[in-house]
């Protein structure tokens, strides 16, 4: 079989390849990801929206597609870059092969290429902006095409919920401790929300609500909440303006838990800055360190920007965790107003699940009553 596609990156280099997914030509940013399974929700995760991800593990798609691990309904990733794609599957759960799926949502792949190289690349310039296209495309005029096109911004509005809903759609499982929680009722902003996030809230007895990204704080007191939940997403927290104003309007008021892009959010309403790291954190095995317990937790991440630790000290958040790998914040809290947030992803899918605690703490701030009547 002749190579027929090829991954073109801004600084000029180019690895030929063989295509699978969707054949249309794609600008996207490209990232890398170091976990070894969980690439199907990785292509339907949110927070990667117009990304490529090059995944470092050498196999992909050895065990298939199945029904129930998809983490949206309408995945948004921009590509996927691999050693060796395998269209055999061989798992009793799987019902389709991942490049039906990516056919059917309109995914480029392409394997055959080098991704450990492209990987160090990635790590030694940072993310960058690249092209799948055909073989035949002009190296040249492509390049001339990447300066050009610049990044999507504002993908949260994409990616949110456009209607307001309730949850209980997505059956937990209700455990005996869960069943103590009933009655706790999370209002859920959606800035590109992972379904296994609800599926946490849920099988801990919690009664969910999604909202839409914009909607404004009158809006979600109207809900008549016992906590305000902040999502993951794609894209530049700065420029999440609605839920940063709804979140500072918010703050104080009731109980906030915020994850990923809503850790962000939740920084930049208490007045912290945000920066973009160089390639970002993406993987299921970062060693993270909570400074309260000393405790070193195995997390799963995907992010590319982060909180200003130089910007902490000007606000009333406090820093909880950090990345052992390379010091940045992993988790901030307030709790004066019971409101934190996390970097990285404890609802896991994929990777480990030593962060499950979080709902936890989340729950019991709910269960101490509105913050301004406490």
């Amino acid at each position: 079989m002749d190579k027929n596609r090829k991954l073109i990156l801004e600084d000029g280099s180019v690895y030929e390849g063989y295509g699978f997914g969707d054949s249309s030509e794609r600008i996207i940013e490209l990232v890398f990801n170091t976990s070894m399974v969980g690439y199907q929700e990785i292509i339907s995760d949110p927070s990667y929206t117009d990304q490529a991800v090059v995944m470092t593990y050498p196999l992909i798609g050895n065990y298939g597609i199945n029904e129930d691990d998809f983490e949206s309904q309408n995945p948004t990733i921009g590509g996927l870059v691999v050693r060796e794609y395998n269209d055999l599957p061989s798992n009793f759960r799987s019902t389709h092969t991942l490049d039906e799926i990516m056919k059917k949502y309109e995914i480029v792949g392409i394997s055959g290429v080098d991704t450990r190289q492209i990987t160090r690349v990635l790590r030694d310039k940072g993310s960058c902006k690249a092209m799948i296209t055909d073989i035949e495309t002009d190296n040249k005029e492509a390049l001339g095409i990447l300066k050009m096109v610049e990044l999507s911004h504002s993908v949260v509005a994409r990616v949110s919920s456009k209607n307001i809903w309730k949850a209980d759609i997505i059956a937990p499982i209700v455990s005996n401790s869960a069943l103590a929680n009933k009655g706790m009722h999370v209002v859920a902003i959606d800035c590109g929300m992972k379904q296994n996030i609800l599926r946490s809230l849920l099988s801990k007895g919690c009664k969910v609500t999604v909202v839409p990204w914009n909607t404004d704080a009158k809006t979600i007191e109207s809900l008549k909440p016992d906590g305000i939940f902040i999502s993951n997403g794609p894209g530049d927290p700065e420029d999440a303006v609605p839920v940063i104003e709804a979140v500072r309007e918010l703050k104080g008021r009731y109980p906030i838990f915020g994850i990923c892009l809503g850790h962000q959010i939740l920084s930049l309403a208490y007045g912290a800055r945000t920066y973009k790291l160089k390639f970002g954190h993406r993987g299921g095995n970062h060693p993270v360190k909570n400074l309260n317990t000393g405790k070193v937790e195995i997390t799963s991440q995907n992010h590319s920007y982060a909180v200003d630790n130089d910007s902490i000290g000007s606000t009333s958040l406090e820093v909880t965790h950090i990345n052992l790998l390379d010091n940045t914040i992993e988790g901030v809290c307030c709790t004066r107003d019971r409101a934190f947030g996390v970097q990285y992803h404890p609802e896991s899918c994929p990777g480990p699940q030593d962060s499950d605690y979080l709902f936890d703490m989340f729950i019991d701030n709910m269960k101490r009553g509105c913050v301004s009547h406490a």
